[in-house]
């Protein structure tokens, strides 16, 4: 018997051991990867997409970067399949169309690649056995369409005049999506005009049609006859002469551009909605070098970082949400508050806290500024997530330091304000969640539209306000968001994860959220999720899953496991049971002996934009969420 207990106590020490040594492995790669402002920087990796759209805007616009250009051609090559496609994610089978015809058209416009290229041959047999440009996505359409390779419809289907019914009115502006808007806004401005910019470097893809009239715009705007009849409704309902409405739409419309453009001349920081918006600003007159023009070049051009030697144009930095994540990671693996790396962090966090009201407070008038963005240079954007983030990192300091106090304050008063009639809460904006928009023919559907309340952000909210307010189950508001995630369970056990990848995502966010208010370890809804983890574990003791989760809405194994997947996962497990199980240990063991894995899980996806369209590898999860899981375990079971 004692031999027996000797033998397991070896054991434990060993693991703990073990343990110890990744989690300080793990802290000093974080900490040495800290910028002299306290941040951490690590790439926002979002595909080739942005990658090809800089190469014909700059060609577009006669800016002949060839450095910067040939650095992204570079980038876009290696990054093909063996059969000619591009992929969004590593077990997309045949490749993606959209992306495929996306890094074809901006080589051949970058003047590097030709027609009669071999790689270039083998992509264009791909577009054309998949259905050539009549079969790619809305926006690529659109894009082609700016640079003079797909006509506009004659009636683009959102007519500019949205822009001017009122809120009371059953669809309005505000009922899309703030990323539905900064991106739709610019479109119709370039669409009203229909303006095409083209030059002497002009690829032509006119081959891409398999069919005379495949550039006909017809199918789309009969799949939104429907909705189109409500607004022109509407707009028939205001008071005004049709061409005098039309042209104050116009003028309304590039002043909510105008407006919403941060210092670094980006239209609220994201790469897709700058781009669109210097077209839209050409179409209504603006000259290729205006200083608004020549400033947004400039601030998609700094989004450039650098990945494995190859240059990468960033959507937007994640700069806020690493700093906030790591921070905090540090923190819980027994950083203390005091360090010089901790107090950096979180000085630079307290700088980056908003004070302006812009677009959530169409939706939430009577609440003050106090959120945080996601980008270093947001302003006027905040989230929930990122909000909820940079207050964990800041929590050590709000009783000894009256301005961490104040902004914690505002912050929570903002957060709780944000809470969404159904008890849940969503991104960006509150009750943004009209359903029947949903229905639109656009890509992303209800991910693009509509910015509803999800089980992430949810989850991760009632996480935060248990584990570092102290409030639970037991106050109204904390009750209401229980309630929806309740109600929102898959029958699986699972939860659907909205900015992760996916049912491992957002059940990791839902039952962390729910313990950490005080709901039941033995609570129904947490044992069907804790069974569903355990019965998708890897036989190696990992999880992975795939972004076919996203696209299908079921959860999709990805039939190799990632350290992310398992980490979130692991936390899951470890905070819904009391005592170590089999399946923990074997999930901990994985990690540890993963520890410098280094293949093409490592760089998989593990967050999304838009499902089938636009995919997201966060550098930086590699080393904290495992972090995390290895200090919440040892804290739990190795006090």
């Amino acid at each position: 018997m004692k031999k027996t207990v000797f033998i397991k106590e070896r054991k434990n020490r060993y693991m703990k051991y073990k343990i110890e040594t990744e989690i300080n492995r793990l802290v000093n790669i974080l900490i040495k990867e800290q910028e002299p402002n306290g941040s951490w920087t690590y790439p926002f990796e979002t595909g080739i997409t942005t990658d090809c759209y800089m190469i014909i805007l700059l060609r577009t616009l006669e800016i002949n970067d060839e450095d910067f250009i040939q650095s992204l051609v570079d980038r876009i090559i290696s990054k093909q399949d063996e059969n000619g496609s591009w992929k969004l994610f590593y077990d997309e089978e045949e490749g993606n169309l959209t992306a495929t015809v996306e890094a074809y058209y901006a080589l051949l416009y970058s003047g590097y690649c030709t027609k009669t290229d071999s790689n270039m041959r083998l992509a264009r047999n791909f577009i054309i056995n998949n259905g050539g440009l009549k079969e790619i996505n809305m926006f690529t359409k659109v894009m082609l369409a700016l640079t003079g390779q797909y006509k506009w419809p004659e009636h683009f289907p959102i007519p500019v005049e949205i822009v001017l019914l009122p809120l009371s009115f059953p669809v309005n502006f505000f009922d899309f999506s703030v990323y539905a808007r900064v991106n739709f806004i610019p479109i119709v401005i370039a669409a009203d005009y229909k303006f095409s910019m083209q030059t002497k470097r002009t690829p032509d893809l006119s081959e891409l049609f398999l069919q005379r009239g495949d550039d006909d715009w017809e199918k789309e705007i009969n799949e939104w006859r429907s909705f189109l009849s409500t607004i022109h409704i509407g707009i028939k309902s205001l008071i005004g002469l049709p061409h005098e409405l039309h042209r104050i739409a116009l003028n309304h419309a590039e002043q909510y551009m105008l407006q919403r453009i941060e210092s670094d001349g980006t239209f609220y920081s994201y790469f897709s909605s700058t781009f669109l918006m210097i077209f839209a600003l050409m179409a209504h007159g603006y000259s290729k070098q205006h200083p608004i023009i020549t400033k947004a070049i400039k601030g998609l051009k700094s989004n450039q970082t650098r990945i494995d030697d190859h240059l990468h144009i960033q959507y937007t930095k994640a700069t806020v949400w690493n700093t906030a994540l790591i921070s905090y990671s540090l923190q819980e693996a027994g950083i203390s508050s005091s360090s010089e790396t901790i107090k950096k962090a979180q000085q630079y966090l307290i700088s980056k806290q908003h004070y302006l009201y812009s677009d959530w407070a169409i939706h939430n008038q009577h609440a003050l500024p106090g959120g945080w963005g996601f980008a270093d240079i947001n302003t006027m954007h905040p989230d929930i997530d990122d909000t909820t983030a940079s207050l964990r990192a800041i929590r050590s300091l709000i009783l000894s330091n009256p301005v961490y106090r104040q902004a914690w304050d505002r912050a929570n008063h903002w957060i709780i304000s944000m809470q969404n009639d159904d008890g849940g809460w969503a991104a960006f904006e509150k009750n943004v969640n009209k359903s029947f928009l949903s229905w639109l023919p656009v890509e992303g559907g209800t991910a693009m539209i509509l910015d509803p309340s999800t089980a992430d952000l949810t989850g991760r909210t009632l996480e935060y306000f248990g584990n570092f307010t102290r409030l639970n189950k037991n106050h109204p508001f904390i009750k209401r968001g229980i309630e929806w995630l309740l109600r929102n369970q898959e029958k699986d056990g699972s939860w659907y994860g909205r900015w992760g990848i996916c049912y491992i995502y957002g059940t990791w966010a839902a039952i962390t959220g729910l313990v950490a208010v005080n709901t039941r370890n033995d609570h129904p809804a947490i044992q069907k999720a804790i069974r569903w983890l355990y019965r998708i574990q890897n036989p190696n003791g990992g999880w992975g899953e795939s972004c076919k989760s996203d696209i299908h809405k079921k959860y999709i194994s990805l039939n190799e496991s990632t350290r992310t997947h398992t980490a979130w996962a692991l936390d899951t497990l470890i905070s819904a049971e009391n005592e170590e199980t089999v399946e923990i240990n074997r999930g901990i063991t994985y990690l540890l002996e993963s520890s410098h894995k280094n293949d093409w899980t490592t760089t998989y996806p593990k967050g999304q934009g838009l499902p089938n369209g636009f995919y997201m590898h966060y550098h930086s999860y590699e080393y904290l969420f495992p972090l995390l899981a290895l200090s919440h375990y040892k804290n739990k079971f190795f006090k």
